[in-house]
């Protein structure tokens, strides 16, 4: 098993160096560029989305049933 494993771990370093050298040919500054942007954006919109579905659709939430749930009578027994 010893020699198997050993075999596995040479051909997989082999492919991860691979993968590193042969990687994206493009500048990796995306994400200096517009990361921030995305970001701000994303929060921005999630934000809008809840905000509007909290105030205005008029979803009854029913957060906590303390308070709203009566129990049933008991019915007696049948003889």
């Amino acid at each position: 098993m010893y020699i198997w494993h050993r075999a596995v771990s040479a051909v997989s370093s082999r492919r991860a160096a691979q993968q590193v050298r042969h990687g994206s040919s493009g500048q990796n500054n995306f994400h200096a560029k517009y990361g921030m942007g995305v970001l701000v954006s994303g929060t921005v919109f999630c934000t809008a989305v809840w905000a509007y579905v909290l105030t205005q659709t008029g979803i009854a939430w029913n957060l906590s049933p303390v308070g709203k749930v009566m129990p049933k009578e008991w019915r007696q027994a049948e003889e």
